[in-house]
C-alpha cells in the first residue's frame, strides 16, 4: 500500500500505475476490467529484484525494440535504393539517409566537407562519413554489395541504439514512473520517422546531457557533472542545433535557485564543445562548412509551417489583386528570417518570465519542451521528423496520454498528407486538395500549441502536475531539486519565502 504526504506526494517509493493516476488511461482500462485494484499483488518497487521478469522497465524496452523493428519493416521497400514509380512516396518509405548517401557523394568516397559541402551541422557530417566511407570501401572490393542498402541498415542499427539509449534515459529519470516511457515506446511518430534523418544522434546526446545534469549536486563532483552535461548537450548541438536551447532553461532555473555557477559551467562547456567540433572543418573548408548556414538563411517558407498556412490563407481569402503579408514574406526571405527569430526570441523571454514568476519553480523538462516547441512553431522549416525532437521532452514534461495521443494522431495525419504532397510534386498531378494538406498542418500546429498551453497551466498550477505526485520537486533538476528560491526573488515579489520542498528519496 502506498503512502502519501499531506502535499499529495507519494513517499512510499511505489511505481506509478497510469490506470490509477491518468484519467484517460483509467477510462480505457474499463475495456479490460478497470484500473489496477487496491489489493492487487505487485512487486514493482524500484529496488525490488524479486518481481516477475517482465517488469515495467523491461516491457517498455521491449516495446521500443518492437516499434523500431516495425519501423525498419515499414522502410524496407526503399532499402535497395531502386525507387521506381515513386514507391518511396506511395509506400511512405522515403528516408534522407539513403537518398543522401548518393546526393552527398558518399558512394564515391567523398569525405564530408573536404570533398563536398554538407547541408547539416558538423557532427552529423562526421557521423555520415564515419558510417558511409567504410561502406564505400567495402563496396569497392565487392561490387555485389548494395552500398546504399548497407549504409541505410548500418545507420538504422546505430540510430536505433540511440533511440534505445534515449528511452533508457527516460526510464532512469522516472524510476517511479516507468510507464511514462511507454509513451515514447509506442509513439506512432517513432514508428514512422525514426530513421528519416539523423535526428536521433542529437536526441540521444541531448538526453544523456539531461541525465547527467539530473545527477549534479551542490558540490565539487556536481560541478564536474555540470561540465560533462554541457559537453554532451554541446555535442548534440553540433549535430542538430536545437539541443543548445536546453541551456536557456537550465540558466533561468539556476538563477531562480541561486545556483548559477553550475549552469554557467555547463553553458561554457557546451560552447567550447561546439567550437572544438567545428574548428577542424570551419578553418580548412570554410566554404563547404558554411553551406548549412547558407541554406538556412536562403530557404523560403517550407511545407507545413505556420508561414505556409498563412501563405495559403493569403491566396485563398486575400485580395487577388494584392499580395498578402505571408506571400510578401515568402518573397522577402531576410525579413522572414528576422521575424521568425524575433518571435522565437519573444517566446523565450516569455518562457523565462514564466520561469521566474511562476508560484513554484517549474521543472526543467517543462521549460525545455516549451522552448523547443516555440522554435518549431515559429520556424520557417518544420520537417516531418522534427516531431522526434519533442517526443522525449513531452514524456518528461507532461506524461498524460490524452493530449499526447491527440498530438500523435495529428502527426500521423500530417505524415500521410505530406507524402501525398510529395507524390503530387513528383508526378505534377494533384493527389489531395491543397486545403487538405493545410488542414493537416494546422491540426499538427494546433495540437502542439495545445500541449504548450497545458504545460503552462501546470506550471501555474503545480498541484496539477502528474510528475509531482511522485516527486517532491524536480527529478531532472539535479542540484536544483529541492533547492529554495533565491532570497532576492521573494523580495522582488514582496512576499514570504515559499516552503522548501523536501526531495523524495529516489532509491
Amino acid at each position: 500500500m502506498s503512502t502519501k504526504s499531506t502535499s499529495g506526494i507519494d513517499e512510499s517509493g511505489a511505481i506509478d500505475h497510469p490506470s490509477r493516476s491518468d484519467g484517460f488511461v483509467r477510462g480505457l482500462s474499463g475495456l479490460i476490467g478497470g484500473p489496477l485494484g487496491d489489493h492487487a499483488v505487485t512487486r514493482d518497487r524500484p529496488n525490488d529484484g524479486r518481481g516477475r521478469f517482465w517488469t515495467a522497465v523491461r516491457i517498455v524496452l521491449a516495446l521500443t525494440c518492437l516499434t523500431l523493428t516495425l519501423h525498419w519493416v515499414q522502410k524496407s521497400p526503399c532499402q535497395d535504393g531502386a525507387w521506381v514509380d515513386n514507391q518511396q512516396y506511395t509506400r511512405f518509405c522515403y528516408t534522407d539517409v539513403l537518398a543522401l548517401y548518393y546526393a552527398e557523394r558518399l558512394n564515391e568516397g567523398a569525405v564530408p566537407y573536404r570533398d563536398h559541402p554538407v547541408e547539416y551541422p558538423v557532427l552529423t557530417g562526421y557521423f555520415m562519413g564515419a558510417l558511409g566511407l567504410p561502406v564505400h570501401s567495402a563496396g569497392e572490393g565487392n561490387p555485389d554489395i548494395n552500398q546504399g542498402q548497407w549504409f541505410y541498415n548500418l545507420n538504422a542499427l546505430v540510430l536505433g541504439a540511440l533511440a534505445l539509449a534515449t528511452v533508457m534515459v527516460l526510464l532512469a529519470l522516472r524510476r517511479r514512473r516507468p510507464w511514462d516511457a511507454a509513451m515514447f515506446a509506442l509513439s506512432p511518430a517513432l514508428l514512422l520517422t525514426a530513421t528519416v534523418n539523423w535526428d536521433f544522434l542529437a536526441i540521444g546526446l541531448a538526453a544523456l546531457g539531461l541525465l547527467v545534469w539530473a545527477r549534479t549536486r551542490d558540490d565539487r563532483r556536481g560541478l564536474i557533472l555540470a561540465t560533462l552535461s554541457g559537453v554532451l548537450i554541446g555535442l548534440g548541438g553540433a549535430a542538430k542545433m536545437w539541443p543548445l536551447f536546453i541551456l536557456g532553461p537550465i540558466l533561468v532555473l539556476a538563477i531562480r535557485a541561486n545556483r548559477v555557477r553550475a549552469a554557467v559551467l555547463s553553458i561554457i562547456a557546451a560552447a567550447v564543445t561546439v567550437v572544438l567540433v567545428n574548428l577542424p572543418v570551419a578553418i580548412p573548408y570554410r566554404e563547404n562548412w558554411n553551406r548549412f548556414f547558407e541554406l538556412n538563411t536562403e530557404r523560403p517558407i517550407d511545407w507545413g509551417t505556420l508561414w505556409y498556412i498563412g501563405r495559403y490563407l493569403d491566396g485563398k481569402f486575400g485580395d487577388p489583386a494584392s499580395i498578402g503579408p505571408f506571400q510578401w514574406l515568402d518573397a522577402n526571405i531576410p525579413t522572414l528570417n528576422y521575424l521568425s527569430y524575433a518571435l522565437f526570441g519573444l517566446a523565450c523571454l516569455a518562457i523565462g518570465a514564466l520561469a521566474l514568476l511562476a508560484p513554484r519553480r517549474p521543472r526543467l523538462a517543462q521549460l525545455a519542451f516549451l522552448v523547443v516547441a516555440a522554435f518549431l512553431i515559429f520556424s520557417k522549416v518544420w520537417s516531418q521528423q522534427f516531431v522526434l525532437w519533442m517526443l522525449p521532452l513531452v514524456v518528461l514534461a507532461r506524461p498524460r496520454w490524452g493530449a499526447f495521443l491527440a498530438w500523435q494522431i495529428a502527426e500521423v495525419g500530417y505524415f500521410v498528407a505530406f507524402y501525398a504532397e510529395l507524390l503530387g510534386a513528383a508526378t505534377s498531378t494533384s493527389v489531395i486538395p491543397e486545403g487538405v494538406f493545410v488542414l493537416a498542418a494546422s491540426l499538427r500546429l494546433a495540437t502542439v500549441v495545445t500541449l504548450c498551453v497545458l504545460v503552462v497551466r501546470e506550471i501555474l498550477h503545480p498541484e496539477q502536475d502528474a510528475v509531482r505526485r511522485n516527486y517532491a520537486d524536480d527529478p531532472d533538476g539535479g542540484l536544483l531539486d529541492g533547492t529554495p528560491d533565491a532570497p532576492w526573488l521573494d523580495r522582488f515579489r514582496n512576499r514570504q519565502p515559499a516552503p522548501t520542498p523536501t526531495p523524495v528519496p529516489t532509491t
